[in-house]
């Protein structure tokens, strides 16, 4: 949690977030692409733990979360592989999952294998907040980051209690429907910000949708943190050395945020 809160902590800078789905196309592409992202320019890295059943996601995540699942990555290779990388890289690392791995692994024993194997926070999009107590107290005993997600459906009313119990920064989910690159972000973005601006001084980062330097650069103007994932899923599944052409990605991303 704490290596969460110190990037926010730094005065004027923008964090920007990758994911990756643990795995995907191997478990040696994992140990290599994460100290890429992080050289390249990205401040946190979210480890995707594979699900039969990603709701939230659009058929990129789920094509890279099947063929995880059919070379047997389980909850705990996962745990394994972050073990791994925390002896790598220092930035932090989160795990973003479904309810039901974590349920069947026990919650409580979940939460103290992630702390053990350097995970920072849990991001869980099946999971409300009006469901999450028992989860919230688990993370905070093991010094974990539960994030929650606020989406452009969001009431108003449910804006303030979804940003009283996120924890580490709030991730707001920038369009309607699942992840996946999109052409254009919505033009209703920066008023939802907004809102939950009115609402919480915790860090808002934007994810879902944003797979250029331009929209990276719209999007770091206005609010606190960038999170990409599908669009470097893409260019891992369309290239013969990925490691090199994801770091190619995310330099120029770095540089427009750094232009904010």
């Amino acid at each position: 949690m704490k290596r969460i809160e110190s990037i926010f902590a730094r005065p004027g800078h923008k964090a920007l977030i990758a994911y990756l789905t643990v795995g995907y196309p191997s478990i040696e592409a994992t140990l290599e692409l994460v100290p890429a992202l992080v050289e390249s320019g990205c401040d946190m890295v979210e480890l995707g733990i594979p699900f039969s059943d990603p709701l939230a996601d659009g058929p990129t995540i789920q094509r890279a979360s099947y063929r995880a699942l059919q070379q047997g990555i389980t909850p705990q290779r996962c745990l394994e592989v972050a073990h791994q990388l925390r002896q790598r890289v220092d930035a932090p690392l989160i795990f973003m999952t479904y309810y039901n791995p974590v349920l069947h692994y026990g919650p409580s024993s979940f939460c103290h294998a992630c702390a053990d194997a350097g995970i920072d926070g849990l991001i869980i999009p099946d999971l409300t907040p009006e469901e999450g107590s028992e989860l919230e107290r688990l993370t905070q005993r093991h010094h974990l980051g539960l994030t929650y997600l606020v989406a452009p459906t969001t009431t108003e009313e449910r804006l303030g209690f979804i940003a009283t119990k996120s924890q580490g920064f709030i991730y707001l989910v920038s369009i309607r429907g699942v992840t996946g690159a999109r052409e254009a972000l919505p033009v209703d973005l920066e008023s939802l910000l907004v809102r939950l601006r009115r609402k919480t001084p915790k860090p808002i980062c934007v994810g879902f949708g944003i797979s250029t330097p331009e929209q990276a650069h719209s999007v770091a103007k206005i609010a606190d943190g960038v999170i990409i994932g599908s669009r470097i899923l893409e260019i891992v599944e369309g290239s013969a050395r990925p490691t090199q052409a994801v770091a190619s990605f995310i330099q120029p991303i770095r540089n427009a945020i750094e232009k904010c």
